[in-house]
Parts: C-alpha cells; sequence; structure tokens
C-alpha cells in the first residue's frame, strides 16, 4: 500500500490506483498502447468515457501499415464481423476514366475494410484478453503533474496514479486541454461526411472505389465494401477549399445523385441511417506531441494522412511507438519524450510534408487527371501505385534514403496465409 493508499482509506476516499501507464482513451491507438506496454512488463489501465461497441465515424478501410500493426497485436480478423479482404481499387479520374489498381496476388493482405463499431470492440475484447483492464463509461476529468508521476481524476474510479499517461483521447483531447497544450479554435485540416448503405450492387458489396471529383478536388469520394453485404459512403474535402463546411450537406446530396456513383450503388441502395460529419485532424509535424509524463498518440497528435485522411494506420503505430519509448527508458521522462519525438518525426512527420506537396498538385483536375494516368501505365505502375496509396511503404521512402532496405518495394502484406485458411 503507497501513502496515498492509506491517506485516502483514512478521509473514506476510494484509494487511489497505482499503475505505470494509463492509456486515456480505447481506440485503436489507445489499445496498441496498452498491448504493447503490457508486453513490456508495465501494468497497464485504460479508460474511456464511450462504452462498447459504439459508432466511429470514419471511413473504415485498412491500409496495408494498419494490417500489419492489427497482425502484429495478434487481433483475428475472424473476430470483426464485417470485415471484408480487399483485393484491388478502382479509381475514377476526373476525366471519367477508369483504372483498376490491384494488389500483388498470393503475399498476405494489402487492403480490408471493415466498420469501426466492430473493429474498436474486437480490439477491446482482444486486449482483455491479454488481461488488460479496460474501464468503460468512464470520463478523464483532470490532471495533476509532479515530478514523478501524475494524478489524474477519472470520473467513475477516483484517482489513478501512474507513472506514464497515454493520450488516445481523439481529436479534442481533454487531456491535451489539461496540461494547457491544447491548440485554440483547431478544427482539423479536412473535412468528411459518411453513410452506410445497404442493398447495394454486388459490385459496389465488393470492391473498393475511389472518386475524384473535379470539384472535391483535392478531395475525394469512396465507397468501401462491407463484409456484411453493405457500404461505407462518403466524401472528404480539405478545409478552406472549393466548398465550405456548410455547403458540404448539399454537396452530398449532389454527390448521391451522380449517374456514375448511382450506377455503382445500385438501384436498391438504401440509406441504413442519417449521414455523419467529422473533422479529420492531420498536423503531427507541428503539434506538441508530449508533456512532461504524457504522451499524445493517434488523432490527439493530428496524426492522419495529409494526402488521404486515413489515420488508423498512423494511430496503431503512434500508440505502439509511445509504449515502446516508455519501455526504453521507464524512469527518465526527458529521453522517453525525445525518444518518441525522434520516431514520430523520422516515421512520420518528413512523409507528412511529402503528403502535403502531392495534395497541392491533385488541387488541379489536370494534377489527378495525370497522376491516374500515370499510375495506370503499366501492370507494374498500377500494382505499385494500389501499394504506394496503401501505405505499404513509408510515403516519401524513395527520398529518405535512411530507411531504404532489402525487399522495401516487395515486402509481403499482413496476414500471410488467412486466404487459404478462409477458402478450405
Amino acid at each position: 500500500m503507497t501513502l496515498l493508499d492509506r491517506d485516502r482509506q483514512d478521509t473514506g476516499a476510494a484509494p487511489t490506483r497505482v499503475v505505470d501507464v494509463l492509456v486515456v482513451g480505447a481506440g485503436p491507438a489507445g489499445i496498441a498502447a496498452a498491448i504493447t506496454a503490457h508486453r513490456a512488463g508495465h501494468s497497464v489501465l485504460v479508460v474511456d468515457r464511450a462504452t462498447f461497441p459504439r459508432d466511429k465515424i470514419c471511413g473504415d478501410g485498412l491500409t496495408t501499415a494498419a494490417l500489419r500493426e492489427l497482425d502484429a497485436l495478434g487481433l483475428d480478423p475472424t473476430t470483426v464481423p464485417s470485415w471484408i479482404d480487399v483485393d484491388e481499387a478502382l479509381v475514377r479520374s476526373p476525366s471519367g476514366r477508369e483504372v483498376v489498381f490491384p494488389f500483388p496476388d498470393g503475399a498476405g493482405l494489402y487492403g480490408a475494410v471493415c466498420r469501426r463499431r466492430d473493429l474498436d470492440l474486437a480490439l477491446v475484447q482482444h486486449a482483455r484478453s491479454l488481461g488488460i483492464e479496460i474501464i468503460e463509461g468512464v470520463a478523464f476529468t483532470s490532471l495533476t503533474e509532479t515530478p514523478d508521476h501524475n494524478l489524474v481524476a477519472v470520473e467513475g474510479v477516483g484517482t489513478v496514479q501512474s507513472d506514464w499517461v497515454i493520450a488516445a483521447d481523439g481529436m479534442w483531447s481533454a487531456v491535451r486541454k489539461a496540461v494547457g497544450a491544447a491548440q485554440p479554435g483547431y478544427r482539423g485540416e479536412w473535412h468528411a461526411f459518411r453513410q452506410y448503405f445497404h442493398s447495394v450492387s454486388p459490385q459496389a458489396a465488393s470492391q473498393l472505389v475511389v472518386w475524384f471529383e473535379p470539384d472535391l478536388l483535392p478531395g475525394y469520394a469512396w465507397s468501401f465494401p462491407l463484409g456484411d453485404g453493405s457500404a461505407n459512403v462518403g466524401f472528404g474535402i480539405l478545409r478552406g477549399g472549393s466548398y465550405s463546411v456548410p455547403a458540404m450537406a448539399a454537396v452530398w446530396r449532389d454527390l448521391l445523385q451522380r449517374p456514375h456513383v448511382r450506377a455503382f450503388l445500385g438501384p436498391d441502395a438504401e440509406a441504413e441511417g442519417p449521414h455523419r460529419a467529422w473533422p479529420i485532424p492531420a498536423r503531427v509535424d507541428a503539434i506538441t506531441l508530449t508533456h512532461h509524463r504524457t504522451l499524445f498518440v493517434g488523432d490527439a497528435a493530428a496524426a492522419t494522412d495529409p494526402m488521404t485522411g486515413e489515420g488508423i494506420g498512423q494511430a496503431l503505430a503512434t500508440g505502439r511507438w509511445a509504449a515502446e519509448a516508455i519501455a526504453l527508458n521507464p524512469e527518465n521522462p526527458i529521453r522517453v519524450c525525445g525518444e518518441y519525438e525522434h520516431v514520430v518525426h523520422d516515421e512520420l512527420a518528413v512523409d507528412h510534408r511529402f503528403a502535403e506537396q502531392l495534395t497541392s498538385i491533385l488541387r488541379r483536375p489536370w494534377g489527378a487527371r495525370g497522376a491516374v494516368r500515370v499510375a495506370g501505365l503499366t501492370a507494374w505502375t498500377r500494382r505499385n501505385f494500389a501499394r504506394w496509396l496503401f501505405e505499404d511503404y513509408p510515403r516519401a521512402l524513395i527520398l529518405t534514403p535512411r530507411r531504404w532496405k532489402r525487399r522495401m518495394f516487395t515486402g509481403a502484406g499482413a496476414y500471410r496465409g488467412r486466404r487459404e485458411n478462409t477458402t478450405d
């Protein structure tokens, strides 16, 4: 029993929980951090104000990078009901030209789609199966820093004393506000709409499509198939671009009436419910990543891809990196924070800036048309564009020789053998 425990028992208050790592947020970033810290031998507590399953507004796509992280965490795709493997991506140019970009065959999984409601629940259940304690329906309320630990007040739990806090609590992180590192007025770099449709066409139920609509550039629209026979349909725009955020509802109605979109979804497609909108934070190269004994991960670190808005792979990676940095130097806050910031900079920041430069090209229809045309020239370019788009390797890998290694462009995907296992 610690002195804090005894003092609180004497006053009749709830005893202080003592853990090595407190993770605030049980989404992919938080669960990746929790599992990694648990594997390193740390005591871990995860808290989340939501109860699972809960809906999370998202495009629901899983890139190769995300799949490799999930594979390494030990998540079994068969525990995710709406999971569907993706073999190729259909991309429509602003000119209307359509090109199919296939993933390598027989070398693992390079793309998948599943509802975030299902994925996040499966991750929570997987973490619990490993012995990690997760408390749902409790809200973070405050954080007090001392030289040796954090004292965190959690509604419904009491005070938690932790050596480290990993903040995985989203774009408007309450932990970030509590330590004085919030960015007032920040509303994200992108904004997106999403709506689920059932009774879609056989093509929409099985094929992933990206539409580069001239009026949405450098944004795009999508239809991602789900394993339950439905589809996630949506679009994203760059804030400050062609449309203002208030105009997005009208844009959404117009988009759904465009002939190629209607033809793809099929005549019987019906919306499951109202559309949902959300902002996307993408400034990992310019945001505060650490504060004393607190590390920010996932959307709390604004770690989404500035070109595609993808964030699940980045969330999983930043959660893992934060826990790995703690495991290397658990008693040294300066070294832990420095290590985490160094890894994020090396692995994400340079690719972030490169993607921003590419986005400037995609702002113009001629840029998007040219990109699709060049990418679709040969079987080799089509296959490798698909891998690059789905983050099989870092965006700016060719420009960063320090990251070069053997087979860097020909590595296997995730879950090798899955297709063989599921077809037996």
